[in-house]
């Protein structure tokens, strides 16, 4: 996805620490992630991109397909009630600093196109800690609550978003 001086692009080496960083700012409605954690998740991850603007790593995300042996209480939960037919995303960030420019917008675009061969995209928002901001956008872009659990210290809802399968 390229959009003007903004792109998605796989995750490099050199992105590393800017991606640690955001994780850490948001680390209040996001699970830790230190670069043990980092290497863990790139191991297992089915896409971990970053959102580039002029060279600046703007956000990044991390998604999930369905069958792989990680340790997220959130992803098993998934797994239980949808098997094989869910697109999860374990975390994404946009950095405050870029937001309200439809960096966002555009990236989920681009997970709808990635989550249609599963059928459905899932996630999870904390709500206590609330992230008020995130459930309105993932509210807005047609995901639903379909439960809610206990995630260590934060109470989360679990989010699907039915998708048009290819044929």
């Amino acid at each position: 996805m390229d959009h003007g001086e903004m792109a998605l692009r796989p995750l490099q080496p050199r992105d590393h620490a800017a991606v640690m960083d955001l994780n850490d700012r948001n680390e209040d409605v996001l699970a830790p992630m230190g670069e043990e954690r980092l290497f863990y998740l790139l191991s297992l991850a089915d896409r971990t991109d970053v959102v580039d603007v002029a060279g600046h790593v703007a956000g990044f995300v991390m998604t999930f397909v369905p069958g792989v042996d990680y340790d997220s209480g959130n992803y098993a939960w998934f797994s239980r009630r949808f098997g094989s037919d869910f697109y999860y995303i374990d975390r994404v960030v946009i950095d405050e600093r870029f937001r309200r420019r439809g960096l966002a917008r555009l990236l989920y675009d681009d997970l709808d196109r990635a989550a249609a061969p599963y059928g459905r995209l899932t996630c999870e928002i904390s709500v206590d800690p609330p992230n008020t901001e995130s459930l309105a956008f993932h509210t807005a872009r047609g995901f639903v609550e379909v439960g809610r659990r206990e995630d260590g210290p934060k109470t989360v809802v679990m989010l699907s978003k039915t998708i048009d399968r290819e044929d």
